[in-house]
């Protein structure tokens, strides 16, 4: 067997299996928090069951660097394929959603951010029409705050990483909660800017009912993928983030507070994983192979 499909087979079947644990617990809330810091923690734990998978993705691609191709083993590759189908079916299955997510017909928003790459604000000029000049400037706030923010490039990779940790509950559990406080955040950004609450809330309370006039007689049975960053968000939260809205006094400041940077994370994380590839790079070999020998699979 050549290295190549010796480490995809082994990425997905160690991946998988170290993902798995994490990827069932459940969502954690915590009431009273900052919108802007309960974003960035649910962030955190929407991605935090990746990271045993990452660990061994770098163990494994340190070990590959020094694994003579093809490798000379006598392995039963057919056994191999058999044990890691699942998560490669679950792989599968998230890949072919993020693509179907970027190719299908969008759905049809009032206001929302919509680009990957280079966001750009979607205004329904009859939309328009049926707010008040406060009411617009309210909504292009709420909209510019994703698009110096690339959400919708964030919402989409959230459902990637959501769709890994398939089938569990509560992985969609961390992403709707991520895109409740993605939306409070991005109402009080739109408020640091001079908005006022009273002025958002009406918007989004005539978005969604202009959304709900429009889809009438239309098929509303879709597939809950998400890439754009729309104004409305999900109903089922609107009347938490109505209230909130009204409820929250009205900022003197109309500029953003700068909030500290923390990138003590990030530089763990990326050194972890540098260990990680240079252990694998030096003691893969002697750890891997009595592995597979233990599972019968040399």
């Amino acid at each position: 067997m050549d290295r190549e499909t010796l480490l995809g087979i082994l990425l997905l079947l160690l991946g998988g299996m170290a993902l798995q644990p994490l990827a069932a617990m459940r969502d954690q809330r915590h009431p009273g928090d900052d919108p802007c810091i309960a974003e960035r923690r649910a962030w955190r734990r929407l991605w935090l069951p990746m990271m045993p998978s990452a660990i061994i993705t770098a163990w494994l691609a340190g070990w590959a660097l020094r694994e003579p191709d093809p490798v000379h083993d006598r392995l039963a590759p057919w056994l191999l394929v058999a044990i890691c189908a699942p998560f490669a079916l679950i792989a599968a299955r998230a890949a072919l959603r993020a693509v179907w997510a970027l190719v299908r017909e969008p759905a049809a928003h009032p206001v929302c951010t919509a680009g990957l790459l280079h966001p750009r604000i979607v205004f329904s000029p009859f939309l328009v029409a049926s707010l008040e000049d406060p009411q617009v400037r309210a909504a292009w706030e709420h909209e510019q705050a994703h698009v110096r923010h690339r959400d919708p490039l964030r919402i989409w990779l959230g459902q990637f990483v959501t769709d890994l940790q398939w089938p569990w509950p509560g992985a969609r559990e961390r992403f709707d909660h991520w895109v409740e406080v993605l939306e409070q955040a991005r109402d009080d950004e739109a408020r640091r800017h001079g908005v006022s609450g009273v002025d958002l809330a009406a918007a989004v309370v005539v978005t969604l009912k202009y959304s709900s006039r429009d889809r009438l007689g239309q098929a509303t049975a879709r597939p809950r993928l998400q890439v754009d960053a729309a104004l409305g968000g999900d109903p089922k939260v609107l009347e938490r983030r109505i209230m909130r809205l009204l409820a929250a006094r009205e900022s003197a400041d109309p500029v953003i507070l700068p909030r500290p940077h923390h990138a003590s994370l990030p530089l763990a994380v990326a050194c972890t994983l540098l260990a990680a590839l240079l252990l694998g790079a030096l003691y893969g070999e002697t750890v891997l192979h009595p592995m597979l020998a233990w599972t019968c699979l040399l």
